[in-house]
């Protein structure tokens, strides 16, 4: 009898019982699963284990409790944080018999004292998680407290006690934790080790979110690589943000002298925020938000918050002084280019996962639009000549969107009107190039097929008749003449060769599909070799792509999988039907001859199909050009020119027999798959 999964061999299946449930306790699940908890084991999350305890000593120094941390990076590769607020817990926990609080919140998850508001009203340790996971992922920790003038240590190693809380004795002038750990080389690897620039840069941001705390850096001189490092330094900026923004900026000059900056309360007492903005000249972006100290690289509702806020102040500014262009402003023409450091604090702030790179608190927009917006309403009344010139900026910058905008449509339109072949490019609805596509196939036939399998909102087909012009063998005038490359040159809307201009290309995405057979392969080398050699920055950009249609169907009763090429087909003939005993291979002799909804389903559907972008080394590859059969046996990739490429192509599809048939002697025997 058939399972569920359409499989007849129950028999063999192994056994699946309540013993074969696997329960995690403790912190097994951190070990096991270490990316649920710090996004990974790479070293973006290595480095997140310093910023989980520094976050607790910086919720110290907002509550008030603290007002000086150390981050000290030890020879060893260890990394020591200390700070003089009221130190852990050490007394026995109620609800854990013969069990310190100071060992329940190092191992145990969902322990800590900010899930009440009692004991922090603000905090970026939210989940009771942060001390605990470090301990778990830590080859060892060592902890230390001293409180109500006694000193307390304890160890660790791999999330578990090694020893018992003991009782150091006593000490007059010092008070507070410190957490020494060094991470664990079985869950990151040997090679993986603390970057002093990263560990620099996080406590000096730390520093600049809270004006009150000062944070004292060292690092052991033989690990300090980068001489604009120091291996000692104190921070402390009694200027907050603001300080933070003119370090940054430096020397650039900006569109007013005067920053918008500030320190407000939130309503309903939710908490406060603090920003610092500036509009520089150069129109180059700086986005930096935050809450409760945690960065957000992701942004979040604060940070909607802060655009609405800023768009309805520069909007109802232009209506003030009778400015109707005002009017079309966006939140985009505010924030673009503008050099913004946001910081929020507020009580039980909810983030997206728990390296929390998002907010996600919907309050959380409301209370800053509302805080700010007031207060950026003053600050434009305050100085009319310098807020005109603001205004007037943004302005320009609205009309720079609507004019892109108009050009893109009008190419667009153009290029329609000028083909005048309703039959061949079947446009997309929208208007915009963003997120649209046009497919490029080979004959009506695939036309047809791919015309009824497409989304007519943002994707466009254009069928082309056969192979088309070899342009590197072809003279300008030859190439100005046919008809098909003429077409797609309209089609796309960005010119060739000289006259190219990526700006107006019509789409954001151009795929080459064609059949998955040696014909297919030619007409993409030849589609490859015109974009390589007329439209090269459609590649540099990111613009090209392959589609990849399937080249076989396999069915077992209600199982059906599609291959690429015969690899893939054995491959899933080893796999996926292994244990069938009747399998029916059908060959797709063309992309016209697949059904439209299986095309869709396996080619052309954003959610299921696979595209290859085309890179300039990948050139070479369409063209069946191996680093091997290179001199120095290297490809390169530039921008401006790629001497090795242009020769190889000019080699294989120039005018000159000769030098092809010399290529093919030479490279004969690193050819390894022959299709004839």
């Amino acid at each position: 009898m058939a399972d569920l999964f359409g499989s007849d061999n129950t028999a063999k299946n192994a056994s699946y019982a309540a013993a074969d449930i696997e329960v995690l306790e403790g912190l097994e699940p951190v070990r096991k699963r270490p990316g649920m908890y710090i996004g990974g084991t790479d070293e973006r999350a290595l480095h997140h284990l310093v910023g989980e305890i520094l976050d607790n000593s910086m919720d110290e120094a907002v509550a008030g409790h603290a007002d000086w941390i150390e981050l000290n990076m030890n020879a060893d590769g260890s990394i020591t944080v200390v700070d003089n607020g009221r130190g852990i817990p050490v007394d026995n926990h109620p609800k854990f018999k013969n069990k310190s609080a100071l060992e329940v919140i190092f191992t145990t998850l969902h322990s800590g004292g900010k899930f009440s508001g009692k004991s922090y009203e603000t905090s970026g340790g939210l989940h009771g998680v942060g001390s605990s996971v470090v301990n778990a992922l830590s080859e060892w920790l060592v902890v230390e407290v001293a409180r109500e003038k006694q000193l307390y240590k304890q160890s660790f190693a791999r999330g578990l006690p090694t020893s018992k809380l003991e009782k150091m004795g006593p000490v007059n002038n010092r008070r507070g934790t410190s957490v020494s750990f060094k991470p664990d080389h079985e869950i990151f690897g040997n090679k993986l080790k603390f970057k002093p620039s990263w560990l620099y840069q996080m406590a000096r941001s730390k520093a600049y979110l809270y004006r009150g705390v000062e944070i004292r850096w060292s690092c052991d001189p033989s690990l300090v690589k980068d001489a604009a490092i120091p291996d000692k330094d104190v921070l402390h900026f009694p200027n907050g943000l603001l300080d933070f923004l003119q370090a940054s900026l430096d020397k650039r000059p900006v569109i007013t002298d005067k920053f918008f900056q500030g320190q407000l309360p939130l309503p309903e007492k939710a908490g406060r925020v603090e920003f610092a903005i500036a509009w520089p000249e150069d129109g180059e972006p700086m986005n930096h938000s935050y809450c409760n100290t945690i960065p957000t690289p992701l942004g979040g509702t604060h940070e909607q918050g802060l655009r609405t806020a800023l768009t309805r102040g520069i909007k109802g500014y232009g209506a003030l002084t009778n400015n109707k262009k005002a009017e079309a402003i966006t939140s985009d023409d505010v924030m673009n280019g503008a050099a913004v450091l946001l910081s929020v604090f507020i009580r039980d702030p909810q983030f997206q996962g728990q390296t929390k790179e998002r907010l996600v608190s919907n309050e959380a927009a409301k209370w800053v639009d509302s805080a700010i917006k007031d207060y950026f309403d003053h600050w434009l009344t305050a100085d009319p000549a310098a807020s005109k010139i603001l205004l007037e900026s943004i302005i320009e910058k609205a009309e720079e969107r609507m004019r892109r905008k108009s050009d893109k449509e009008m190419a667009r339109k153009s290029a329609t009107r000028k083909l005048r072949l309703p039959g061949k490019l079947s446009d997309c609805s929208r208007t915009d190039a963003e997120d649209t596509e046009i497919f490029l196939v080979e004959g009506d036939s695939a036309g047809g097929s791919a015309k009824q399998a497409r989304n007519r909102e943002t994707q466009a087909v254009l069928p082309l008749r056969g192979k088309i012009l070899n342009v590197v063998s072809a003279t300008a005038d030859k190439i100005r003449q046919n008809q098909e490359i003429q077409d797609l040159i309209l089609a796309l809307g960005c010119g060739a060769g000289k006259d190219f201009d990526s700006s107006k290309l019509r789409y954001e995405r151009v795929i080459i599909m064609t059949d998955a057979d040696v014909d297919g392969s030619h007409i993409a080398s030849l589609l490859v070799t015109f974009f390589y050699t007329q439209m090269r920055g459609l590649i540099e950009k990111g613009h090209l792509y392959l589609a990849q249609p399937p080249l076989y169907r396999l069915t077992a009763g209600t199982l059906s999988e599609y291959a690429r090429d015969d690899a893939h087909k054995d491959e899933l003939m080893k796999s996926t039907f292994k244990d069938k005993k009747k399998v029916d291979i059908s060959r797709f002799k063309g992309l016209g001859e697949m059904p439209a909804a299986q095309l869709k389903e396996t080619t052309m559907s954003p959610g299921s199909r696979t595209l290859l972008r085309v890179t300039l080394p990948d050139v070479m590859a369409t063209l069946g050009i191996t680093p091997e059969m290179m001199e120095d046996g290297k490809t390169k990739s530039s921008s401006k020119s790629n001497p090795e490429v242009d020769d190889l192509v000019e080699r294989l599809m120039g005018k000159n027999a000769e030098l092809r048939f010399q290529f093919i002697q030479e490279n004969a025997e690193f050819v390894q798959d022959i299709d004839i």
